[in-house]
């Protein structure tokens, strides 16, 4: 059935076929165009492939070389870094070799890197191993292993250091010198802590802790002065004994290796702060503290007294055994650097008697008086006795390596020993102001033994005790004042019966002349004529003469109980008190007694050849009455020396009872029997004796009319 549709009009077939052909040509550029785009992909992917391929390799040789790399390591496991150690050394050496034109080349050979590194590296973390253990220090081996690493990075670091104009010699200097720096710090903080620890190993074990640690070695610019707290268990005669060997020379392996590495300053300063701060903590222990002059000045005597003994003791203690024991520390731990430890000392010396001094200075700024003589003599025989030992410890400056900072020790005490011996001289003096101040107008009652002279003769027994003491102060500081009025009783008075007395004598000469000795004759001088001024303040001249024996008699007991009093008197000053003693004794009997003994005279009795009754009542009478008086007055007078009471009553005895018997036995018959001779005789001999020895007590008696002769 044909189609109602208008026919299209046919394509010529030149076209129909210019049609397929554009159409396989369209066909063919899409197929082309397929063929390249899978071409690209393929070469993509083969790219990719090989990429792949080669990280896998890349990790494949990396994990070969660190598996050959621990391999490595692990045939060496402990001689690593005494294997590093050696190629160090050899290359130190090199560097010597080039440093001193051995080799003929002046350039730096190349470094090592990877040794230098891994050696620093090794170092560091072997001081990291004992900073953050339990065990703070190594032993045995380890420890000098550990000593020579460390001077090898020193020795390292200073050699590079020459070539650091080298980029690869700077970073090596700056990397070792960072691990010196943090080994000197380990290696400071150990030798404070041995320092700090002055026990032995068992008092050591039951120590709680350390003491505080020392700042970082990289603060020391800014800090003025490091403070070190002092152990408390410290003692002033810490020494190389006080630590065990163990320690001093593990002390002595440490300042070696800090000082080798240009750090001595540091060690210098830890071990001076330590050694002092151990000084001051064991004061104490010795009963001394510190104490400032302006407390001593104000302080009372009392006290003073005793803070000045307490000080003699730790000073004496202190030249005599702790400088000694700090000498042999300084020499153990600084044994290969003499200059170091003669300074180190000298500075530790200089401290001590700086701080010592200072309280005798003081003392010597207190207000002078009588009672601080022999204190101040006890702090100048302190300062004389130790001075040998001082100078022997003590170089002179002419013998030092180097000049000192420091005073000389040696001169400060000579300084003060003189401001001493120059205010014991003035205090001494001063008893003469003192003898003569005493002007008092009211006599001792019953002519005792006067308070002055108990006090200027105990006093001068106790400044003889100082004899040789004193001596020598007053030749230091009297000797250029000899009186011209030394006259020659005075230098006789001196010269004693026993020889030794000559050595005072001013006969030979000015060099044989004794101050001390003038001085103190100078003082008895005074005291005399002082108590023969009081002895004029009685009205009764045989009190006056019983005052004069009394203290004449004490000041001769306690010369002659002082040989040393009695050396520097003399014998002849001696013979002379004693003739004046006997002078007094017998004025009190002819004072006393003579007017008594006139009762029994046998003068004016007989009248015509025959004996005078009312006459010879009379005596009796007046006998009776004088004697009662006598005995009332005496009896409370007072001799305490007891020699000396016996031997009064019995020359008093020898004297009047024999007489008395006497007459009574001579003219007691004249007087009748019964109550007449009761009434005129009222003593017996014997009643007399009784009597006598009732004399001198210094107890008041009532009369003794009412006794009577039974």
């Amino acid at each position: 059935m044909e189609s109602n549709q208008p026919h299209l009009p046919k394509k010529s077939s030149s076209f129909s076929s210019s049609r397929d052909e554009k159409h396989r040509e369209i066909n063919r550029n899409l197929s082309l165009g397929s063929i390249k785009l899978e071409q690209s992909y393929e070469k993509k992917e083969r790219h990719d492939q090989e990429t792949i391929e080669e990280e896998r390799e890349e990790e494949k040789a990396t994990k070969e070389q660190e598996e050959e790399k621990e391999a490595s390591n692990a045939e060496e496991p402990e001689a690593t870094l005494l294997t590093i150690s050696e190629d160090i050394d050899r290359f130190l050496r090199l560097l010597l070799a080039v440093e001193d034109g051995q080799d003929g080349s002046h350039e730096p050979p190349e470094i090592p890197e990877s040794t230098v590194e891994k050696f620093v590296i090794l170092v560091e973390e072997e001081i990291a191993k004992y900073e953050t253990g339990e065990e703070k220090w190594p032993s045995g081996d380890d420890e000098l292993s550990l000593l020579d690493a460390i001077d090898r990075v020193s020795k390292l670091t200073s050699a590079v250091a020459k070539f650091s104009s080298e980029l690869t010699y700077n970073e090596a200097m700056n990397h070792s010198g960072s691990v010196l720096h943090h080994a000197m710090c380990f290696l400071e903080d150990e030798f404070h802590s041995l320092l700090q620890d002055s026990r032995t190993k068992q008092e050591a074990a039951s120590s709680s802790s350390r003491t505080k640690q020392l700042p970082s070695l990289i603060y020391r610019f800014h800090e003025p002065e490091r403070s070190v707290s002092p152990s408390s268990e410290s003692s002033p005669c810490e020494s190389s004994q006080a630590y065990i060997p163990e320690n001093t020379e593990r002390l002595h392996r440490i300042a070696d290796a800090m000082i080798s590495a240009g750090y001595v300053t540091e060690c210098c300063q830890v071990f001076s702060i330590a050694r002092r701060n151990a000084f001051e903590a064991g004061l104490p222990s010795l009963g001394f503290e510190k104490v400032g002059i302006e407390d001593v000045i104000k302080m009372a005597w009392e006290n003073l007294e005793s803070e000045i003994a307490t000080w003699v003791k730790a000073f004496r203690h202190t030249i005599t055994a702790s400088f000694t024991a700090e000498r042999e520390l300084c020499e153990a731990v600084f044994a290969s650097h003499r200059a170091i430890s003669d300074r180190l000392f000298l500075g530790f010396a200089n401290g001590a008697i700086i701080q010592l001094l200072t309280f005798a200075e003081a003392v010597t700024m207190t207000k002078r008086s009588a009672e601080k003589l022999f204190k101040v003599l006890d702090v100048y025989e302190a300062m004389r006795d130790v001075l040998p030992t001082v100078e022997a410890l003590l170089p002179d400056d002419g013998e030092q390596d180097e000049p000192s900072v420091f005073a000389d020790p040696k001169t400060e005490i000579s300084s003060l020993r003189y401001r001493l011996g120059e205010a014991a001289v003035a205090i001494f003096c001063d008893l003469e102001s003192s003898i003569k101040a005493d002007n008092s107008k009211t006599p001792v009652p019953g002519g005792a033994v006067h308070p002055l002279t108990r006090y200027v003769m105990n006093y001068l027994k106790y400044a003889c005790e100082y004899k040789s003491t004193l001596e020598q102060v007053f030749k230091e500081h009297k000797h250029a004042e000899k009186p011209s009025s030394f006259d020659e009783d005075r230098e006789n008075s001196q010269t004693g019966g026993g020889g030794d007395g000559d050595r005072n004598s001013n006969s030979s000469g000015n060099d044989n002349y004794n101050p001390f000795a003038a001085q103190l004759i100078e003082v008895m001088d005074l005291l005399h004529s002082n108590l023969e001024s009081k002895s004029k303040l009685y009205k009764d001249l045989a009190l006056s003469n019983i005052f004069l024996m009394n203290n004449g008699r004490y000041i001769a007991k306690k010369v002659k109980g002082s040989p040393e009093i009695h050396q520097l008197l003399g014998e002849t000053w001696y013979r002379k008190r004693s003739s004046d003693l006997r002078q007094y004794h017998k004025n009190y009997q002819r004072e006393t007694w003579s007017k008594l003994l006139a009762c029994l005279r046998d003068d004016g009795l007989q009248v015509r050849g025959s004996v005078a009754k009312p006459v010879l009542k009379e005596r009796f009478k007046s006998f009776n009455a004088m004697f009662d008086e006598i005995h009332k007055a005496q009896s409370s007078w007072v001799v305490s020396d007891e020699q000396l009471q016996s031997e009064l009553r019995v020359s008093v005895s020898a004297v009047v009872v024999p007489a008395y018997r006497s007459f009574l036995g001579r003219f007691s018959q004249y007087l009748d029997p019964g109550r007449q001779t009761e009434k005129y005789i009222k003593f017996g001999p014997e009643d007399l004796e009784n009597l006598i020895d009732e004399l001198f007590d210094g107890t008041p008696s009532s009369s003794i009319a009412s006794r009577r002769r039974t």
